[in-house]
């Protein structure tokens, strides 16, 4: 079993997402911004961290690049329904600070679900 931290400030976002990945197995950790998900990060072990990238207190952008330096094989999805600048962009920013998968909100359940079991397969390799 494997420890997914969904980091999301929409609270009903946040709980269909974790619904979904309990479904498959999964123990779910849920934090409202990057500052909670870092705390979290201390505190357990994670496999796999799911992040929004415009949140308040510490946006993903941030998040991401603290949790690469804090563990540099961490799996990390992005996800983003843009913002100030178009969504591609926070995206595509996303994925040069070292997330390893992007997905464009709203994207399908299947989707998702894709991406956490390539990820955590390729951890198992």
């Amino acid at each position: 079993m494997s420890t997914i931290l969904v980091v999301d400030d929409d609270e009903t976002f946040r709980r269909l997402l974790c619904q979904t990945l309990l479904c498959l197995g999964h123990e779910i950790l849920a934090a409202a911004d990057g500052c909670e998900a870092l705390e979290l990060h201390r505190q357990h072990t994670i496999d796999l961290v799911i992040t929004d990238l415009i949140m308040p207190e510490k946006e993903g952008l941030e998040t991401i690049l603290e949790l690469r330096r804090l563990q540099p094989n961490l799996k990390i999805i992005a996800m983003s329904g843009g913002g100030r600048i178009l969504r591609a962009d926070y995206l595509q920013f996303a994925r040069h600070l070292g997330a390893n998968r992007t997905l464009a909100k709203p994207f399908k359940a299947q989707e998702v679900i894709e991406a956490v079991t390539s990820l955590l397969a390729e951890e198992r390799k």
